[in-house]
């Protein structure tokens, strides 16, 4: 048994920025009213003393990813009510002081730089995004053949079950077995619940040394998979050639390469960040500590981020796969 564990490739940051961003654009308007100019705009409701305005009402549905087409009556109510409430209960928060807590002063600025610095970094990363031209994208492709040229599908057949306590000594009890019968008896006798089905894994999306592991594989090697949220074992019972055809490929090579600038973007803001702060006391100390490397993986093997699922296969944040 191949025992795959979950890789640090600094991609945590930056999906730890991205989900910060969101959020804090989706608490665009749930601060406390702004003083200075108002919002310009045809007025079409009023709040007590405050306004909403067209524009606020057309954000609010942008935030909502709902297009011009898809604007009902139904779907502009809910929109308009919501933020009808928000400015009511905004109101309640001024009359009550609320905005006069430490706790909540500190929320409405950290908001407010999230919204700053998200827009800034989506604006910069666009710019980047529009530049990539056609010939890094044919470089690109050329470079990873296995992606592309090589495409393979692969068909497994898998046993799913969310994470037990003790990880460590399931691997350790399963890792000489060979057949997915086994996998199986042992979590029955664990009394572990689990599903057990087909599934598919794209070399296409496919972290590279999952592939590896995959390419370098024994009839009956099986694998185990781990997450936060999730674990599989799986056996690969067939690989299908799929290479893509040019426009999947041109699509799926610029993907690729807007991932790649979005990291190396990341890791370059953090950098200059850190570059251009002073630390007082002992937080120079912990910000600039070399974190310790992480432990092999059981099994000498290393794999994937996330486990495979039934339905489809890969990470939780798996890339989008081509479509053939």
């Amino acid at each position: 048994m191949l025992q795959v564990s979950g890789l640090t490739h600094g991609g945590g940051r930056i999906a730890a920025m991205a989900l910060a961003l969101t959020a804090a654009i989706a608490l665009a308007g749930c601060g406390k009213k702004q003083e200075g100019p108002a919002v310009v705009g045809q007025v079409i409701a009023h709040v007590g003393p405050d306004d909403i305005t067209q524009q606020e009402l057309d954000n609010e549905l942008r935030i909502a990813n709902i297009p011009p087409d898809k604007r009902s009556d139904a779907v502009v109510k809910a929109a308009l009510s919501r933020i009808i409430e928000r400015k009511y209960l905004v109101q309640q928060a001024i009359a009550a002081k609320l905005d006069r807590e430490p706790t909540v002063h500190l929320d409405l600025l950290r908001s407010r730089e999230q919204i700053l610095a998200g827009a800034f970094a989506q604006r910069d990363l666009g710019s980047k995004v529009t530049a990539i031209s056609k010939n890094e994208i044919d470089s690109y492709i050329q470079g990873h053949p296995d992606q592309f040229g090589r495409r393979q599908i692969f068909n497994i057949e898998q046993v799913s079950f969310p994470p037990v306590s003790d990880m460590d000594s399931l691997a350790a009890a399963t890792k000489d077995f060979k057949s997915m019968d086994q996998v199986e008896g042992k979590l029955n006798e664990l009394g572990v619940k689990y599903s057990r089905g087909p599934g598919a894994l794209d070399s296409a999306t496919m972290p590279e040394q999952m592939l590896k592991a995959l390419q370098a594989r024994k009839p009956d090697d099986v694998f185990f998979v781990r997450s936060r949220n999730n674990a599989s074992f799986f056996k690969v019972t067939s690989a299908d050639d799929k290479p893509l055809t040019d426009q999947e490929a041109q699509q799926l090579g610029k993907r690729e390469l807007a991932n790649e600038i979005a990291r190396k973007t990341a890791e370059d803001t953090s950098k200059a960040a850190i570059a251009e702060t002073k630390f007082e006391g002992d937080y120079g100390r912990i910000m600039t500590a070399t974190p310790p490397a992480p432990a092999p993986a059981a099994g000498g093997e290393a794999a994937p981020a996330e486990a495979p699922n039934a339905e489809k296969p890969a990470d939780e944040k798996q890339k989008e796969a081509p479509k053939n």
